[in-house]
């Protein structure tokens, strides 16, 4: 878990050398995830629908919404309330500080005062996420809008999302169990 949460911010190949087996294990999956996730057909439908306004920015939009739909349903998908999987994970993530990236850590900060894994699950929660990308964005990303995307389309990025999932879980475990 701690390695896909980092999966992003982890640079080079040599990554058991840094991180050992486990870890590096899991930004592996992080990156297997992402290249299945920016090759799928139904990811790219939605972020066709977001291209004309956000360009490049639609893939992380997408990935945004999809993060709110998995929250909204996390009943659906886990036994383990939300609360108490956001809770496990930000102590894991805290316990494992000495080797998180600088961007990582910082960014942990404001995750778990923001509780942004049970926040998610509403449209208020992603709307500050977005807000707050939008001003790290390197050149005008226009992010802090896409939530009335979201509004306008919410039916048709549901339905993505929850045909969607179950192909990438299923590519996940196949991973998994390959490695």
């Amino acid at each position: 878990m701690v390695g896909n949460f980092i999966g992003d911010f982890v640079k080079g190949r040599d990554l058991k050398a840094q991180f050992g087996e486990g870890i590096a294990r899991g930004v592996e999956l992080h990156r297997a995830i992402d290249e299945f996730t920016d090759r799928h057909a139904i990811v790219k439908q939605s972020k066709a629908r977001l291209w004309p306004t956000y360009r490049h920015y639609s893939a992380v939009i997408v990935d945004i919404f999809y993060d709110h739909f998995l929250a909204a349903d996390w009943n659906d998908h886990s036994g383990e309330p939300l609360d108490q999987f956001a809770q496990r994970t930000y102590q894991l993530m805290a316990s494992h500080n000495h080797i998180l990236p600088e961007q990582v850590k910082y960014m942990l900060g404001y995750m778990i005062r923001g509780n942004w894994l049970v926040n998610y699950a509403q449209v208020e929660g992603i709307q500050r996420a977005l807000t707050g990308m939008s001003r790290r964005a390197t050149f005008e990303s226009k992010m802090e809008q896409a939530v009335e995307d979201l509004r306008k389309y919410y039916g048709e990025f549901q339905s993505d999302f929850r045909l969607f999932f179950p192909e990438l879980k299923s590519f996940s475990e196949t991973w998994r169990s390959q490695q």
